[in-house]
């Protein structure tokens, strides 16, 4: 049970310190991070830049806000907060998901880097806007299980920042690991989203009705 509750903490922690990151963007006085490898024509263009801005503003309130989706208390308790986080949530995601595939084709790292986070962002829009169609048509565990696969996309902020020193250090460079993570930082998630899906499913099955 305490290591459980554990979890939960460094879950929620790691959601809303990567959520708070962008801000930092917005703070700073000069690029830095992966604004820093762009070419100054890209840095310039107007629209790249509302669609980044877009993506990260509001991809990090997704993320800060997303998990409280899955907290039992909040939904049973509290109904009309779990809707309104989710409706923010939903609506934050469809900005920042059309926003991240319009910045993915310009990922640093190629083909291989654009057509990872494209995916990416393909993937979260899609599963969100299902969690969405499934709740209006009151399909409570369909919408659950999708929301699932939902916020495991969204979670590629997070594992992307966990994965990306270990790959540098294995790799030695900064642009194949890049490539790498582009895949690895969702990929996995989506996997663990199934098994926890299916056990969900699985203990429901086991309730005597």
């Amino acid at each position: 049970m305490m290591a459980s509750k554990a979890c939960w903490v460094l879950f929620a922690a790691l959601c809303l310190a990567v959520g708070l990151y962008p801000g930092s963007y917005f703070l700073a006085a000069s690029n830095f991070g992966l604004r820093a490898l762009k070419s100054s024509e890209l840095l310039t263009d107007p629209v790249w830049n509302a669609a980044f801005y877009t993506h990260i503003a509001l991809g990090g309130l997704a993320l800060a806000i997303g998990w409280t989706q899955f907290v039992a208390r909040l939904r049973l308790k509290r109904p009309g907060a779990h809707r309104l986080l989710g409706k923010v949530y939903v609506g934050a995601v469809l900005l920042s998901g059309l926003a991240g595939v319009y910045v993915g084709f310009f990922a640093t790292g190629g083909v291989i880097a654009a057509s990872g986070f494209v995916s990416l962002g393909i993937s979260w829009l899609y599963t969100t806007a299902s969690a969405y169609r499934l709740i209006k048509s009151r399909r409570l565990e369909e919408h659950r299980l999708m929301m699932t696969y939902s916020y495991a996309a969204c979670f590629a902020a997070v594992t992307l920042r966990l994965w990306m020193p270990v790959l540098i250090y294995a790799l030695g460079d900064f642009i194949s690991a890049y490539r790498i993570v582009a895949w690895l930082c969702w990929l996995p998630n989506l996997g663990v989203a199934y098994f926890i899906s299916r056990r969900q499913l699985q203990a429901r099955e086991l309730v005597p009705s």
